[in-house]
């Protein structure tokens, strides 16, 4: 073995006990479900190695193949895209209600559905996401241990990487996987462990300025979203309802808390492509008013932002306000990653639909009417648009109406 691939084989290993030790931090006697491309095996295999020498009483692996995936909206019949097996539905909530842990690798090709009936895609999304509500309430109220994760897959290598020659694109794919979760020398787990905390140090800060508002200027922006009423900052990672300290997207850099569902207003322009579900929407500008979402429009991929605020009446309404600065580590590769799991660590972002009641004091504990009358967003779907620039400027408005300034040119402004 040469010595570049001793260096690889090293690295891959401690990126696979990272998300299992740190990531999802499988326990002892604790179920584990992987989801995971096909391509992926070899990585799939090593850590399920990884979750069984931690504890793990069972692993099930579910692989998933875009060829097979594009094939059903090829040839499936019109009506099989309002269809979802209750019983898969089910299955996730039963599992999770036993205490199990998922970790998924999620890497849609960006270009998947090209050339597929836009409204087919939001069919067959929708109608996974009402068989799953049962499933989705324990992960948006952080009940049980869930990642997100990134692997190489050729298609997103090739779209990523355009620029350098294909023989080298899934190696310098895996360099960068591992250069983002801080898998690039020493000790990785121990690199988690202080960045979670700088994370969770600015958390605490934004807790203590408890600001009513937050005002969005730049180019193509004028947004001011009003926070909801006993907002919690999060970042980082934090503990389940089990008890187990968990970080449910590796890499992360952002810090994010709940938006007031009735009190957005202004406009926003997107800053990134933003990959939904496998079909491409970029150059976004929406509009609110009172919270709602009155007007956009998209220089590509429109017609898949429409079918997104139709999902619900919750997918016009904002349910997450992140903050990332401009020079932060993902931001600084100068790449876009056309997947909203690291995108969105390379820049401030917001996300429609579904709010996590965990960003508001006793949110957990509420029924969706209870959630609502908070002015938490509930919705079937949450999806992710950044908005962060090196001209993005953000103010705060404190309790008794002061300004201050929180963001200027992209950064933190204290």
């Amino acid at each position: 073995m040469s010595s570049f691939e001793q260096s690889f084989a090293k690295s891959l290993e401690q990126y696979a006990e990272l998300v299992v030790r740190v990531g999802v931090n499988i326990q002892k006697g604790q179920d584990l479900l992987v989801t995971a491309p096909v391509e992926t095996l070899e990585f799939t295999r090593l850590v399920v190695e990884k979750a069984y020498a931690a504890g793990a009483n069972y692993v099930q692996v579910d692989l998933e193949d875009d060829t097979i995936t594009r094939s059903r909206f090829e040839h499936g019949s019109d009506d099989s895209f309002d269809y979802y097996p209750a019983w898969k539905g089910d299955m996730m909530e039963r599992f999770a209600e036993a205490g199990g842990a998922t970790l998924t690798i999620k890497v849609p090709d960006p270009d998947l559905y090209n050339g597929i009936e836009a409204t087919k895609v939001s069919r067959a999304t929708k109608a996974a996401a009402e068989a799953r509500k049962g499933y989705a309430k324990y992960t948006r109220n952080h009940e049980i241990s869930w990642c997100l994760i990134k692997a190489p897959t050729k298609a997103w290598a090739n779209k990523v990487f355009a620029d350098i020659p294909e023989e080298d694109r899934i190696r310098v794919m895996w360099d960068t996987i591992f250069k983002m979760n801080r898998v690039d020398g020493g000790d990785a787990v121990q690199n988690w462990k202080e960045h979670l905390e700088t994370l969770n140090k600015m958390s605490e800060l934004l807790n203590q300025k408890n600001y009513k508002s937050l005002h969005y200027r730049a180019p193509g922006t004028d947004l001011k979203i009003e926070l909801v009423n006993n907002h919690i900052w999060g970042g980082g990672g934090s503990e389940n309802k089990q008890g187990v300290y968990t970080v449910a997207n590796m890499p992360t850099e952002e810090v994010f808390t709940m938006p007031k569902r009735s009190g957005v207003n202004g406009y926003v322009s997107s800053t990134m492509p933003l990959n939904l579900n496998g079909q491409l929407v970029d150059q976004m500008r929406i509009t609110f008013k009172d919270g709602q979402v009155v007007a956009y429009t998209a220089a590509s991929g429109e017609e898949h932002l429409k079918n997104l605020f139709s999902t619900d009446e919750g997918a016009r309404y904002l349910g997450e306000v992140a903050l990332v600065p401009h020079h932060s580590p993902i931001s600084n590769l100068n790449r876009i990653f056309y997947n909203t799991g690291i995108d969105e660590n390379a820049s401030c972002h917001l996300a429609v639909g579904s709010a996590y009641p965990f960003n508001m004091k006793d949110g957990t504990t509420m029924s969706n009417e209870e959630l609502l009358k908070h002015e938490c967003n509930v919705s079937l779907t949450h999806v992710d648009f950044m908005i962060g620039s090196a001209e993005l400027d953000i103010d705060g408005e404190l309790q008794d109406g002061t300004i201050e300034p929180l963001f200027r040119k992209g950064n933190w402004a204290f």
